[in-house]
């Protein structure tokens, strides 16, 4: 077992579901990955191999059919996959955010309906918050739901849907202004909706189109889509939590356990550049001796090794403290800021001490290069990371003048 990026303090439960998923890493995902990877191809068989693992349910309490586990097991494990590789992680990722939010925030009856089906992973889940026109801005969102009868009307285009395909479940945001007033803020008037659809591109139910897969720089095998609403009909009791307007809240909920899914991605990913680059520090030769005895590489080394691990350990304290029940939009997004932007420091660093070969797609390192860019901009940018922390540093910091 390696020596950085351990965890104190965790259960024998603990360890042996992390023994079971680093050891299923290792033999099943790492040695394909790469070759997948440059197919674009989706890993049915890895994922059906995380579904008897019940990696599906993981979070999903026990009386649903889940394990019940806390966030900080379930960062761990994403760690482990995100290590193998990334896109695995993000086909987990989206349907764990869906099902912390049914958990959550659902109905009695979705709970009933949704949880058990998706903690066999029969039910996959995915979710929808930007557009074409639209990042980060949430509450500049156009996509709307207007009131029929027992009916709800959806009518918009979304973007940058991870499972868009392979999917069978969306929660989607839009605005919904029925039972608002004109001058309403932006982020009270919107609907998180509960949208199931067949698997597959095309038209997937009347109203619904996912037009076909985005062709990504990295991040390939998942499927990144488009979702085209027109005329889209959803019942009224597949309103998230049964009442309007409570949109907004449920989904910053749901991507505030995402940014920690997402830090747990940038451990992961460099950990495993960091071991890359390591390993070939001691086989490659320069002027008659391993490139790992030149000090220019053990300095390389050091710094890489120490980012793991300060990544790390911010990764954990944000999971334990959102699993203490305490608020942890700081923490999480301070981790999620500093592991993908170490990420990317380590995974160049270890693309350097590649040389050349760093280059070549033959090197596993080739594909971790174009990975870690996702991660400065999946479930907030850095920069929107920063303006969260700021404003509760000066929160929690307030001049008492």
């Amino acid at each position: 077992m390696a020596r950085l990026a351990q965890t104190h303090g965790l259960t024998d439960v603990q360890q042996e579901i992390l023994a079971t998923v680093r050891d299923f890493v290792d033999k099943e995902i790492i040695p394909v990955a790469t070759e997948l990877e440059h197919r674009d191809e989706y890993p049915q068989q890895i994922v059906d191999g995380l579904k008897e693992l019940g990696v599906f349910g993981l979070m999903i309490p026990e009386e649903y059919g889940g394990l019940g586990e806390s966030l900080l097991t379930y960062a761990l494990c994403v760690e482990e996959i995100a290590r193998g590789w990334m896109s695995v992680s993000g086909i987990i990722n989206t349907h764990f955010i869906v099902a912390y939010m049914l958990k959550q925030h659902g109905t009695q009856e979705q709970k009933e309906y949704f949880l058990p089906r998706m903690a066999a992973g029969e039910t996959r889940g995915a979710f929808s918050m930007s557009e074409p026109a639209l990042g980060s801005d949430v509450s500049a969102i156009t996509s709307k739901a207007v009131k029929d009868g027992d009916e709800y009307v959806l009518n918009g285009q979304k973007m940058w849907l991870t499972n868009g395909g392979t999917s069978t479940l969306v929660a989607v945001l839009v605005r919904s202004d029925e039972g608002h007033p004109e001058g309403t803020a932006p982020h009270k008037s919107m609907t998180t909706f509960l949208v199931e659809k067949e698997p597959g591109f095309g038209e997937v139910r009347p109203g619904l189109t996912i037009p076909g897969k985005i062709d990504k720089m990295g991040y390939k095998g998942v499927d990144t889509t488009e979702l085209i609403m027109d005329g889209l009909r959803i019942p009224a009791n597949r309103v998230l939590g049964g009442v309007t307007g409570r949109g907004f809240y449920q989904m910053m909920d749901g991507v505030e356990v995402g940014r920690v899914n997402v830090a747990a991605r940038g451990c992961g990913v460099a950990q495993r550049a960091f071991e890359l680059g390591v390993s070939y520090a001691q086989q490659r030769h320069t002027f008659g001796k391993p490139i790992a005895q030149h000090q220019a590489i053990q300095f390389k080394l050091a710094e890489m090794a120490t980012k793991v691990e300060a990544a790390h350990a911010m990764m954990v304290n944000a999971a334990r403290k959102k699993d203490s029940g305490e608020r942890n939009d700081l923490e999480a997004g301070m981790a999620k800021y500093l592991a993908s932007e170490y990420c990317k420091e380590v995974v160049e660093d270890a693309f350097r001490i590649h040389g050349g070969y760093g280059f070549s797609k033959e090197y596993e390192i080739e594909r971790l290069y174009r990975e870690a860019p996702m991660l400065l901009i999946g479930e907030g940018t850095a920069e929107i990371q920063k303006m969260i922390i700021g404003r509760r540093l000066l929160e929690e910091y307030r001049f008492q003048g």
